[in-house]
């Protein structure tokens, strides 16, 4: 990882040197069997076939946890094309969009299908390194890209670092899907709901912002908040922070594991005024470091 360095403290102090695997198939194979866990993405397919027309192969297949579709291509060190290469298939998924909503209602169920979210395709190239010029095209892309870099640290320890995200859209894009969310409210909930919008965009680079009807999602190559449509006299954002070391505060935090809401994480925040907000900055901060 970039000027990361590991040990191992069991007897004395040494150090783990990362290394490249030996071939891309084996990265691609431990991604894929545990890739909600390592992405937040739901694995459909392995090597998809994209006909005799495209004459190529999708690495891997997946549905995040926002339901946008997502392609994953993995390179075992540094390659140029992976992103062209991945954004070659984008193309083709976008043009064949009932065959991955039947892939999705074969292997993850009707439901599943029927909210695939069309309007952010995602593509995540996982390599052991790249180049400058890679992380510029990200950041100018009208696509959803996320370059993830890997090291493998002795034989049971894997390391992923975000090396560049985007989120294809537009600072006008971005400011239209805020105000979705705050139009026909009263001017105090506007301002709540701008200040956590904030907040949450400030913890760092790469946080791309995803709309779905019923919360807006804050992505860190996977979720880390949710925020609901504000209610009357409260906003309520969910955070993928553990709640059990939480000092769980009634009226302002509560544990929701196990219990059914809109978007993901198991800590409910309840925001009324900006104050709560600031109260609120490290729950945001330890949701943000979790994803």
């Amino acid at each position: 990882m970039s000027g990361l360095k590991l040990f191992n403290t069991k007897s004395g102090v040494t150090e783990v040197t990362p290394h490249l695997a030996d071939v891309e198939a084996d990265v691609q194979g431990l991604v894929e069997a545990h890739m909600e866990t390592l992405l937040g993405v739901r694995f459909l397919a392995s090597e998809y076939s994209t006909g005799p027309v495209h004459g190529g192969r999708i690495d891997s297949l997946g549905l995040d946890e926002n339901g946008s579709p997502v392609i994953v291509e993995y390179k075992r060190g540094v390659d140029v094309g992976v992103i062209n290469q991945g954004l070659f298939y984008l193309s083709w998924l976008m043009d064949h969009r009932r065959e991955f909503e039947h892939l999705v209602r074969d292997r993850l169920g009707a439901t599943a299908a029927a909210q695939v979210l069309w309007s952010g395709p995602r593509l995540i190239c996982i390599a052991g390194d790249f180049t400058r010029y890679d992380v510029h095209a990200v950041r100018e892309h009208r696509r959803s890209i996320d370059l993830v870099r890997y090291r493998l640290f002795g034989s049971e320890l894997l390391g992923l670092e975000t090396v560049a995200s985007g989120s294809g859209r537009t600072r006008t894009a971005r400011r239209a899907q805020l105000q979705t969310l705050v139009d026909g409210r009263s001017e105090p909930m506007d301002e709540l709901v701008r200040a956590v919008d904030e907040a949450l965009l400030g913890l760092g680079n790469g946080v791309n912002r995803i709309q779905r009807k019923q919360y807006r999602a804050y992505q860190r190559l996977r979720n880390f908040a949710c925020v609901c449509p504000p209610q009357r006299s409260k906003l309520l954002v969910y955070l993928k922070a553990d709640p059990k070391p939480v000092d769980l505060v009634p009226g302002f935090t509560r544990n929701v594991t196990g219990l059914g809401h809109h978007g993901t994480g198991d800590l409910e925040v309840q925001l009324r005024t900006p104050r709560d907000v600031e109260r609120a900055e490290d729950l945001f901060r330890a949701s943000y470091a979790a994803a």
